[in-house]
């Protein structure tokens, strides 16, 4: 079933001529759509509560989103209580309904309030729509007892009475403060100003560290070409098998192409490497000895 939520007025003015149900017929139509998916019900229980899923979202205007998107996400949400209600539980759907469309509506809010996420637990919401409310009661209260609240007192307060950390408070106060602003506006009036975004660090990597980085990656595979050319002939075989390949060989299958078993390779692959080991070792004394 589709709703048009193309125009927000014509939408409001026929949810208010819009049935209004009794327990009985509301019982039914959640009988007939859960257990025969008639969406002529569906339709009609979604109709007549319209005009409380948008009374709802007309309470979050404040949040700046506009009222149409808003009452799309209120109609989504009435449409998901009705998806999941189960009228054997005694309840009425209405009282259903209202925790999944606040929770729509909530999660519009939060997700389009700015670029940054603004919070995703139950208790980063909580505060997200509290804050302003539970501040001013509390500075209403203290102002009824003659006592000045400094902000960090505040904070703490608030900390308590909406039940989250400190510094969710203090990170939701600087979210709810300001709004999202372009990296490409000059820091100021001037119209040749630099950008904000040029004050931004530049994480690529630089052209000196290209070349540091080539220098050394030259400089180790020259190290492993004279340690590998210490080793005789079986030796390098080994190592190249065993180590250079993108799929290594395993021990039993370089055995059955040398005609050695299995251990005896094992310990050429060790002995290749310690005498690797010695010839890089002696390498890095002598660059060591030239910076010293």
């Amino acid at each position: 079933m589709a709703l048009d939520f193309n125009s927000d007025m014509s939408l409001s003015r026929r949810a208010m001529k819009a049935e209004l149900l009794d327990a009985e017929t509301e019982l039914k139509l959640a009988y007939a759509w859960r257990d025969q998916r008639c969406e002529e019900s569906l339709h009609r229980l979604i109709t007549a509560y319209m005009r409380l899923a948008i009374s709802m979202a007309a309470k979050f205007k404040r949040y700046g989103a506009p009222m149409n998107d808003l009452i799309q996400e209120a109609g989504l949400g009435l449409m998901k209580a009705a998806e999941k209600f189960d009228p054997d539980r005694g309840v009425r759907f209405s009282t259903y309904a209202v925790w999944w469309i606040k929770a729509s509506i909530q999660d519009h809010v939060m997700r389009n309030w700015s670029m940054v996420r603004t919070g995703s637990t139950s208790s980063q919401k909580s505060l997200f729509f509290n804050l302003r409310r539970v501040q001013a009661r509390l500075e209403r209260e203290a102002m009824a007892e003659g006592v000045t609240l400094d902000r960090q007192t505040l904070r703490e307060r608030i900390a308590k009475e909406v039940g989250v950390p400190l510094h969710d408070v203090e990170m939701m106060e600087g979210r709810l403060s300001g709004s999202d602003f372009s990296l490409n506006a000059t820091q100021s009036s001037d119209e040749d100003g630099r950008e904000w975004i040029d004050t931004l660090e530049d994480e690529t990597t630089q052209a000196d560290q290209i070349v540091q980085n080539d220098h050394d990656t030259e400089t180790l595979r020259q190290w492993l070409l004279t340690a590998l050319s210490a080793l005789n002939e079986r030796e390098r075989f080994i190592v190249r098998e065993r180590k250079l390949r993108e799929e290594p060989r395993t021990l039993e299958s370089l055995g059955n192409e040398l005609n050695l078993s299995k251990e005896r390779v094992r310990q050429l692959e060790a002995a290749a490497f310690a005498k690797m080991r010695k010839t890089l070792e002696k390498q890095s004394r002598e660059v060591l000895g030239f910076l010293n």
